[in-house]
């Protein structure tokens, strides 16, 4: 069965997936005027404004002894980054590196800096077509695929692969990778980490979006930047390796060797997968994060989420990549996924490496899984308004598939992941693809505004006159 999903697989991936998930984010570039790389100086400022309004928000809250209903950018940001930021940096750039070669790291760039201005489009657009929802917004592809094309069994049919992507198959991968990591650091039983580990998502998830906004935006910055900066202090220590490492990542990209060999399309097939797994862009989950922030136009929140692939692929991955690169170990076959990771820090620091690989994990992967859930709610309530079905997803997403990761194969859990990531991003792909004129078309406003001297431009649903009617949430 394993061996059948991964030919599956492969199929999917070397001649379709690639080159359409390629060809769209270059057809974005373009159209965009390259936006991931014009506007990155107006990303860092909405995303730094965001972060200073939301804290002094918080603390304004709790001197008044109330709660807004309203997400900010920036928590919708940390619960989009939350579910970027997972085992894909740690674990997936191992596997694509014990796999694929050094060259794959490459291709994870590539696929980043193209795939941004993808990741664009899709948090516009789910900004666009967000509607109202208990206590703040309600939106992603789903919801523009009906609201935006009219094809209600397309939505459907995406909702569902959301949530075996997402709800189901990519919570246990988290869960079998934390699982290999706390056993390769402490001994400890995968059984009784996963149980920990699920009664754990529960009290959180049990709680809804709000309490999810906030668990992230409090544990994101403080993961990422504690991996990062351990990462960069033994880059520092190995500085004059760097040159070496960047003319090793790029010579196997491109080596005579591997395309003598057909080498180069395993490594840039890899590369890919192993991208897109860990940034996520075009693949349809960010936008549900990006639909519940509230803020005064769409273009804003695609700005924000652009920056988040950026954040995740060119930043700590790049730590990973280069802290397993400098350790040499990628050349012991035995080393695969999160296990290659620890050693190689291990290499580094000492016996205390494999131990913060595994609070790191921990950190990372978990967060990871509170996100995945919520993606997975947010298309469950597409489908149905029925409690007892979401209770059984919940019951499934933070139980039943918490464990069976803990306790599956390595192999399996990514070959699942890998076919559901196909088929998610190829019906996300074709949709964005069909309705990236009106972002186009925002984003000129956005850029037309800012020229006029509007630092904070506004969107009225008036300024797109054929979806007026479509557009609740911009009056």
């Amino acid at each position: 069965m394993n061996d059948l999903i991964t030919q599956i697989n492969d199929a999917i991936w070397t001649y379709v997936l690639i080159g359409v998930l390629v060809g769209c984010g270059l057809w974005f570039t373009f159209k965009t005027r390259f936006v991931q790389f014009r506007m990155v100086g107006e990303m860092l400022r909405l995303l730094t404004e965001s972060a200073v309004d939301t804290v002094g928000k918080q603390v304004g809250e709790q001197q008044a002894g109330k709660k807004s209903k309203n997400i900010s950018s920036f928590q919708a940001f940390a619960v989009s980054v939350s579910t970027r930021v997972g085992t894909g940096n740690l674990a997936g750039v191992a596997t694509a590196i014990a796999i694929g070669g050094p060259g794959a790291v490459f291709w994870m760039w590539v696929i980043a800096l193209i795939g941004s201005a993808t990741a664009f489009v899709e948090s516009t657009l789910a900004q666009l077509y967000k509607e109202k929802y208990k206590v703040s917004f309600i939106g992603g592809p789903a919801y523009y695929i009906q609201k935006g094309l009219h094809q209600r069994w397309m939505a459907v049919l995406f909702a569902i692969l959301i949530t075996c992507q997402f709800g189901l198959s990519n919570n246990s991968i988290q869960a079998n990778t934390i699982c290999s990591a706390m056993q390769e650091a402490f001994g400890w039983s995968p059984a009784w980490v996963g149980g920990t580990m699920a009664f754990m998502a529960m009290f959180i998830v049990f709680g809804g979006i709000r309490r999810i906004a906030h668990f992230s935006a409090i544990l994101v910055p403080i993961m990422a930047l504690g991996y990062v900066t351990l990462a960069l202090v033994i880059i520092a220590m190995n500085i004059e390796q760097i040159p070496h490492i960047l003319k090793i990542i790029v010579l196997d990209a491109f080596g005579i060797e591997q395309v003598a060999g057909g080498g180069i399309g395993v490594t840039i097939m890899i590369g890919v997968r192993r991208g897109l797994f860990s940034n996520e862009a075009g693949e349809g989950s960010a936008p549900n994060a990006a639909a519940t922030a509230f803020t005064t136009h769409p273009v804003k929140q695609g700005l924000i989420q652009a920056l988040g692939v950026f954040t995740d692929t060119l930043l700590v991955c790049s730590c990973t990549a280069f802290i397993i690169l400098i350790s040499g170990l990628y050349q012991v076959p035995e080393l695969n996924g999160i296990a290659l990771t620890q050693s190689a820090l291990q290499s580094e620091v000492g016996s205390m490496g494999p131990v913060f690989v595994a609070v790191a994990i921990f950190l990372f992967a978990f967060s990871t899984i509170i996100g995945n859930y919520y993606y997975g709610e947010v298309n469950i309530c597409f489908i149905t308004s029925n409690n007892t079905v979401l209770t059984l997803y919940r019951l499934c997403s933070c139980g039943l598939m918490i464990m069976f990761g803990a306790l599956a194969s390595f192999e399996l859990v990514w070959n699942i992941v890998d076919f559901f990531m196909a088929l998610l991003t190829i019906c996300n792909l074709i949709a964005i693809v069909l309705l990236g004129r009106y972002v186009f078309r925002l984003l000129d406003d956005y850029r037309n505004q800012k020229r006029q001297g509007i630092k904070e431009p506004v969107f009225h649903r008036s300024q797109l006159p054929e979806l007026e009617d479509e557009l609740e949430c911009w009056e």
